[in-house]
C-alpha cells in the first residue's frame, strides 16, 4: 500500500514507518518538527528513514489545509496514520492553544482530505487520557469516557467523535486507537523514562508524583507497532449486530472501531524507577509531591477487543524493555547523558 504516516517524526511515527518499509509498503511521511521537544532527535528519528527507496516526507502543518489537500492531490495516499498531535497533558494546561490547532483543526483537515480522496482506512492515535476519572479497571473500550480531566483527554476524546461522524455520513472505514503508556527507545524527553535516566545520571532528585502511588500500563514501542500494523489491514466494517438502544461505544451501525493498546500489566511506578536504577547501576534520590492537575492514578488496559480481532498479543516484558530502553539511552547520549 502507499500508507501516509502523520507524526513520522514523533516517537511511534517514526518506529511505525521503520516497520511499514519492512513489510514492502511505501511510505510518506509528514511532521511539522516543532519545538515541543528537541528537534535534533526528531531529525535523528528521520535520519533512520531517509534515504530508503520506499520512504518520502513532507515537512509543514496539518492545520494548514491547503497545502494538506494539494499533499493529497499529489500523493493520494490509500491509507493513512495519523499520528500527528500536540501530546502532554500537563502541557495542555498551560498551552491549551495548542492542543486546539494540533488536535482539533488539523485532525479536522484530516478527515476531509481522507473524505475527498477516498482513503481505505483512517488509522489514527487516541489515548488511555480519555478514561479521565472513570475508575472502572481494566478500562475497556466498552466504558464510558465523558469525563476527561485534561483538555489533552478532551482533544483525543473529539477526535474519536469527529472520526465517527464522518464514517457515519461518508462511509469512511477509521479505527482509534487508545495507547497506554508507551516506552522504549527513541523515546520521548517529555515522558518520565526519559526523565527519570537523564536525573537518575545527574544525580538530581526525582519529583515522583502521587506519593509513588502511580500505577501505569507501560506498554513497549514494538508492541505499539504491533498493534497498529495489525488493525491497518482490517478496515472495520459496519457492526450489524449494532443496537442503538444499548450502544456499544467501541462500535457503531458505521464503519468504524475504537480499540485500547496496552500491555494488560499496570506496573508501579515505583517499581518502573527501581528497575531503571539496576540497569543504571544507581540509586536515585526521589522527592514524594501529590497528585497533578490533569493526572489520574492509575492506567490497566483490557485489550481484549483488539486480540480478538488481529491475534495481538505484548510480547516484551517491563524489565526487558526498560533494559532495551537504557541501554539505548546510553548509547544515544553517550557521555552528554546526564546533561541531555
Amino acid at each position: 500500500m502507499k500508507v501516509l504516516v502523520t507524526g513520522v517524526a514523533g516517537f511511534i511515527g517514526c518506529e511505525t514507518a521503520r516497520q511499514l518499509l519492512a513489510q514492502g509498503h511505501e511510505v510518506a511521511g509528514i511532521d511539522n518538527l516543532n519545538d515541543y521537544y528537541d528537534v535534533s532527535l526528531k531529525q535523528a528519528r528521520l535520519a533512520r528513514l531517509r534515504g530508503h527507496p520506499g520512504f518520502s516526507e513532507a515537512l509543514f502543518c496539518l492545520s494548514d489545509e491547503h497545502r494538506l489537500h494539494a499533499w493529497f492531490a499529489h500523493y493520494r495516499p490509500d491509507a493513512v496514520i495519523h499520528l500527528a498531535a500536540q501530546a502532554g497533558v500537563r502541557y495542555s494546561i498551560s498551552h491549551p492553544q495548542a492542543y486546539i490547532t494540533s488536535n482539533l483543526v488539523a485532525f479536522g483537515n484530516m478527515l476531509e482530505c481522507c473524505r475527498h480522496f477516498s482513503v481505505e482506512h483512517l488509522v489514527y492515535a487516541s489515548s488511555s487520557s480519555v478514561y479521565g476519572s472513570n475508575a472502572r479497571q481494566p478500562s475497556s473500550v466498552s466504558h464510558s469516557v465523558d469525563h476527561p480531566v485534561s483538555l489533552y483527554a478532551a482533544t483525543k476524546k473529539s477526535n474519536e467523535l469527529m472520526a465517527h461522524s464522518y464514517s457515519h455520513l461518508y462511509q469512511l472505514p477509521t479505527t482509534g486507537l487508545r495507547f497506554f503508556t508507551v516506552y522504549g527507545p527513541w523515546g520521548r524527553p517529555d515522558m518520565a523514562p526519559m526523565i527519570f535516566c537523564r536525573k537518575i545520571l545527574a544525580g538530581e532528585p526525582l519529583e515522583v508524583f502521587n506519593h509513588g502511588q502511580h500505577r501505569r500500563d507501560f506498554t513497549f514501542i514494538e508492541d505499539i507497532v504491533d498493534g497498529i500494523l495489525g488493525v491497518l489491514v482490517k478496515p472495520p466494517a459496519p457492526n450489524p449486530a449494532w443496537d442503538a438502544m444499548v450502544a456499544d461505544p467501541a462500535t457503531s451501525s458505521a464503519p468504524y472501531r475504537i480499540f485500547n493498546i496496552g500491555c494488560e500489566r499496570p506496573v508501579h511506578l515505583l517499581e518502573f524507577i527501581e528497575l531503571l536504577e539496576q540497569r543504571l547501576g544507581r540509586k536515585a534520590e526521589k522527592v514524594m509531591l501529590p497528585m497533578q492537575p490533569g493526572d489520574v492514578a492509575e492506567t490497566y488496559a483490557d485489550v481484549s477487543a483488539l486480540r480478538e480481532l488481529t491475534g495481538y498479543t505484548p510480547r516484551t516484558g517491563i524489565a526487558d524493555g526498560v533494559a532495551q530502553f537504557v541501554d539505548w539511552y546510553l548509547d544515544y547520549y553517550g557521555a552528554e547523558s546526564s546533561r541531555s
